[in-house]
């Protein structure tokens, strides 16, 4: 007998959390780094929402609380889901988690039987990939293309479809790409799901950046589309579109009152149930009139650093950098820069067993955080199945403009620094 259960190898985790020690290692060696890695808003939780909280922490709301969600939060998100989705939604179908990411998770433990097939978008959020491998599910990378602004339609999808297919994710806009789809792909994705998919699919419809959309950009939802209210988990929360990633709030929308009796169920044998202090001042940040112009300004400013990052990043020799259209992320092809910098001569050198842990954009990612003191997430960190030949980095533009501006001067440093790689590739430390 091991100590470790043998399953907990099958599940891995997010690099965009792992790399925090890495760059409190360069930190205490007197640098200072620029953090493009997590995806948090540099913004504060809005006063109003925050003053919400305080006022329910005087008030007493620290017990313990209904397992799904106080009822006037679900109340809220079944208000805010009808209106802006234009579907009836009613309050015994929402749960609230502990953030978005408990919802992907148990999602798969309830629906996915093992053998059964996943589909996910790759590049995408790397937990649809990890828990699949933990629930013993199959992994199916619907791999999103560069040149179709890491967006999918029909054509990709219909594919991957077959009788085992039991959870197909979408997440729009997209974490790590920023992609964004359009009512008319929806459409298609849809009428695929409708014909092809088993009668018992579920679509996990990511949607925790809905209100971080570019350029005018509107968001859509897949439930928005005739008969696909009926099999779409909607998830969201407040992490992003409120500055509130350490508040932990999440919820989903879920297709019937009895899957979502299920997930309640779930809560109580993990959480028990979410802070009611915190549900409070959600409820707040979706009902207040002061939320719509607190989420404006951040929007704004996520656009005006989208403006100015990409052209300058698309400068670098080497380098291509699609333009997003939501959440606040950029992510640039960087397979000139590794072919320039001799990364891939270097990588196909490694061991065996070094090679399988790292990749070319894993050794620029560590190149670039070690000797030009930029931290952001290389491309493996988004879905290893399939993506060998995907050499790309995820910056998150959620920083001060002057440190983007830094952080891009420093980049291109580093992408013309040939025989700076070569010494830390020699060194042989930090190479995964």
């Amino acid at each position: 007998m091991s100590l470790i259960a043998r399953r907990i190898a099958r599940i891995g985790s997010e690099n965009a959390f792992k790399i925090g020690p890495l760059i409190a290692e360069v930190e205490r060696g007197g640098h200072r780094v620029i953090r493009c890695n997590l995806g948090e808003p540099d913004f504060d939780l809005p006063a109003h929402i925050r003053e919400a909280v305080k006022q329910a922490l005087d008030d007493g709301m620290t017990h313990y609380v209904d397992p799904q969600g106080i009822l006037p939060l679900r109340e809220a998100v079944a208000r805010h889901m009808s209106e802006t989705r234009g579907i009836d939604v009613t309050p015994d179908r929402v749960v609230v988690f502990p953030g978005g990411k408990p919802a992907i998770g148990l999602c798969e433990e309830a629906y996915v039987d093992p053998g059964d097939e996943v589909i996910y978008p790759s590049p995408g959020y790397p937990i649809y990939e990890s828990f699949t491998g933990w629930v013993d599910g199959r992994a199916v990378p619907l791999h999103l293309s560069e040149d179709k602004g890491f967006s999918f339609g029909a054509e990709e999808l219909e594919p991957l479809i077959t009788e085992r297919t039991k959870l197909i994710v979408l997440c729009v806009p997209s974490n790590p790409t920023g992609g964004v789809a359009t009512r008319e792909q929806l459409e298609e994705i849809a009428e695929v799901i409708l014909r092809r998919a088993p009668a018992d699919v579920r679509i996990y419809s990511d949607e925790i950046y809905e209100h971080i959309l570019f350029d005018g950009a509107r968001h859509e939802s897949i439930a928005s589309v005739p008969g696909m209210a009926e099999r779409t988990v909607i998830a969201s929360g407040a992490s992003k579109s409120y500055a509130c990633t350490g508040g932990r709030i999440g919820w989903a929308v879920f297709p019937t009152a009895e899957e979502a009796g299920v997930f309640r169920n779930l809560n109580i044998n993990y959480f028990s149930c979410v802070p009611a202090y915190n549900q409070v001042g959600c409820k707040v940040a979706l009902e207040s009139p002061e939320t719509p112009a607190a989420v404006r300004e951040m929007v704004a400013a996520f656009e005006r650093r989208r403006d100015m990052v990409v052209p300058q990043l698309n400068a670098i020799e080497g380098m291509n950098c699609v333009n997003p259209r939501g959440a606040f992320y950029v992510f640039p092809n960087i397979a000139g820069v590794c072919e320039r910098l001799g990364i891939f001569e270097a990588y196909r050198g490694l061991p065996d067993d070094v090679r399988r842990r790292t990749s070319p954009s894993t050794l620029f990612q560590m190149f670039l955080l070690f000797e030009h003191h930029v931290a952001t997430v290389d491309r493996r960190s988004f879905g290893q199945i399939g993506a060998e030949d995907s050499h790309f980095l995820r910056l998150s533009i959620a920083a001060a403009d002057d440190d983007l501006a830094e952080g891009v001067r420093r980049i291109a440093a580093a992408a013309a620094d040939r025989e700076g790689f070569e010494r830390f590739f020699q060194r042989g430390e930090h190479l995964c």
